[in-house]
């Protein structure tokens, strides 16, 4: 199944699907704990049709075709159903996350714990000393620093949000486009703090950056997509960029890294808005 579709009503969400019932177009839905109905098409081969009636639908959600097919499919209508659930704190983590989101937060702890054990994970996932080393068989290393973390709080607070954030992203849009963010969000910027400050750097911050930016800048372009953050948030990321850039955080901070993210974000964000309005 494919997602299609992000709807905050669930009736509307029910007229909507009975109506791609009506012509062929079946699909599931599943509603979230904060009520928000994500429907899903069953044929994937159909994808393209089906959004044609996105877009369609986004334009005239109100149109009587929508209410007329509710009436018509009755009670053989598409029942909402909730995904099946974990208990406890375990199954709030699962829930909240995807394979690419689990296979960063897993790899972050395995390096912090080798390291934290005496191995060399510096000298290993370091950036290279001369970028022209990328050129070669070490390209790998452009973006494997951000695996790296210096200090237990600087680990749990990249990997909390990575988990939030990366876990919204893959759950609403899928594993590929969080892969995308995670390897444009990391080696660009890691090559940017390179320019700034040398080798001597690590952590997912920039990542993190980048989904801050793209997670908000999609909620207020599109919020059918189903991703958002409230505009705090927002301030929160400006105002952390503006200390560490003023040395006001007490601790070396990879100040280029972030705005690069924060760069990607925003522009990538940005772009699927405007070449894919109605793609969820």
């Amino acid at each position: 199944m494919k997602l299609l579709l992000v709807l905050d009503d669930p009736r509307r969400a029910q007229a909507f699907v009975d109506y791609l019932a009506d012509i062929g177009l079946k699909c599931e839905l599943t509603l979230d704990d904060d009520d928000n109905v994500s429907i899903w098409l069953v044929n994937e081969s159909r994808y393209q049709e089906a959004q044609q009636e996105v877009k369609r639908f986004l334009a005239e959600p109100l149109h009587p075709r929508y209410q007329d097919a509710s009436w018509r499919q009755g009670d053989t209508h598409v029942r909402f159903t909730r995904g099946r659930q974990e208990p406890g704190w375990l199954g709030d983590l699962l829930r909240q996350t995807g394979p690419v989101n689990m296979l960063v937060l897993l790899a972050c702890l395995l390096v912090y714990g080798l390291s934290w054990l005496g191995l060399p994970m510096f000298g290993l996932l370091s950036f290279p000393p001369r970028w022209e080393q990328l050129l070669g068989l070490e390209f790998w290393r452009a973006f494997t620093p951000a695996l790296m973390h210096f200090s237990l709080m600087h680990l749990v607070f990249n990997l909390f949000w990575w988990w939030y954030l990366g876990g919204m992203v893959e759950r609403r849009l899928g594993h590929g486009k969080l892969l995308v963010l995670l390897l444009v969000a990391a080696v660009l910027p890691n090559l940017m703090q390179f320019w700034a400050s040398g080798p001597r750097f690590g952590g997912l911050s920039g990542v993190v950056y980048a989904l801050l930016a793209y997670v908000w800048l999609s909620g207020r372009l599109n919020p059918l997509r189903g991703i958002g953050l409230p505009d705090g948030m927002a301030v929160f990321m400006v105002v952390w960029l503006v200390l560490g850039f003023a040395d006001l955080l007490g601790t070396p901070v990879a100040n280029m890294a972030h705005l690069g993210g924060l760069l990607i974000g925003l522009l990538q964000a940005w772009l699927d808005n405007r070449l894919r309005p109605a793609r969820h």
